[in-house]
């Protein structure tokens, strides 16, 4: 059984920096991994991918130079490093994953597993 958890999120000024791990149980290899957050009132939407071997990443727009997202395969955990937080960030983030072979979904449709979500509030 596949099992997502996040954690690391929390309170952040504006300017400031957090980051967030996802750790895996049940995955085998050949499944990339996303990050995705959800604003109140909003569709849940693509922050970035990583592949399964951590040799391509993907990024929306909005966080490029930003966000960074890398894996440690020993311990099958993602993390997504946050600098230059803004307002606008402010969102549950949740991290899921999907047996993609090379490929790096974008679509929230496109991933099978999905942890519990955790909450990053950034301050003006």
């Amino acid at each position: 059984q596949v099992q997502l958890v996040e954690s690391g999120g929390g309170l952040v000024q504006a300017g400031g920096s957090l980051r967030l791990s996802c750790a895996a149980s049940g995955l085998t290899f050949s499944y990339a991994r996303g990050w995705f957050r959800q604003a109140p009132g909003k569709e849940r939407e693509f922050v970035a991918a990583i592949s399964w071997n951590g040799g391509s990443t993907k990024y929306a727009d909005s966080v490029k130079g930003r966000f960074t997202i890398s894996g440690d395969s020993r311990e099958n955990t993602v993390y997504l490093q946050m600098n230059s937080l803004k307002p606008e960030d402010t969102a549950v983030y949740y991290c899921a994953a999907t047996f993609a072979g090379g490929r790096l979904p974008t679509g929230v449709g496109e991933y099978d597993y999905w942890g519990q979500g955790t909450q990053v509030t950034v301050s003006s």
